[in-house]
């Protein structure tokens, strides 16, 4: 019941959301960059491959903020990722989010990342889970297609951002704490980042993006407004 709940709550986010947000530029996927492993993993997916709402698509939008280019922001009050650019643009991901309880926030660096990570869920996962100690690379992991660990004073943080077996939940607040991308969003992401890149994840209520969710969840105008990695 739970996850119909979250599903409809997507929808119907998407669909309030589709008639006040205009994203600059929708980007569609470029196969192009997928490696042979990508396309043979994403072509075996046995999960259900649910479009994403509208206004979670990966789009290049208007952005005002100051982190610096080549820096990601993550605002998880309104399930969005940016990639900040030159020029005030940035590349904002429909992302999925830790529940408020499991959510972090602060600033870190890409510590290391990975394609095709293998899974290794913490104690707490695999006894509130009942998942397996361990989850090898491959098309139905829930680690996905990629993933960025991220370090804040030189330790990692435990959290990441990463692919996803359910893009059904994109939108949603329903991750241990982890940042989830499509598949496709992950390679994309990843394609554009480097270990070292700057991570800034705001505070709950914090958010401040150029087309805030919650403003227009409300009826507004838009403004320009310990996880082992699930």
């Amino acid at each position: 019941m739970s996850s119909l709940k979250v599903k409809f709550g997507i929808l119907a986010a998407g669909l309030m959301l589709s008639g006040c947000m205009q994203a600059t530029q929708f980007e569609a996927t470029n196969t192009q960059s997928f490696k042979p492993r990508d396309k043979e993993y994403l072509a075996k997916t046995t999960y259900v491959k649910t479009p994403v709402a509208e206004p979670f698509r990966r789009a290049i939008v208007e952005y005002h903020r100051k982190e610096a280019p080549g820096s990601i922001v993550v605002d998880s009050d309104n399930h969005y990722l940016y990639y900040v650019m030159d020029g005030g643009k940035a590349i904002r991901y429909g992302i999925t989010v830790g529940e408020e309880a499991m959510a972090w926030s602060g600033i870190a660096k890409i510590g290391s990342m990975t394609e095709w990570p293998a899974w290794h869920p913490t104690p707490g996962e695999i006894s509130r889970l009942g998942v397996p100690t361990f989850v090898a690379p491959g098309p139905d992991n829930p680690m996905g297609s990629r993933a960025m660990y991220l370090y804040s004073g030189g330790k990692d943080t435990l959290f990441r951002i990463h692919g996803t077996n359910q893009p059904e939940y994109i939108g949603a607040s329903i991750s241990s704490g982890c940042i989830r991308l499509t598949n496709e969003d992950a390679i994309d992401l990843y394609n554009r980042v480097k270990v070292g890149t700057i991570v800034v994840v705001l505070e709950p209520k914090h958010g401040d993006s150029p087309y805030n969710s919650r403003i227009a969840l409300q009826g507004g105008a838009a403004g320009n407004g310990q996880a082992g990695g699930i």
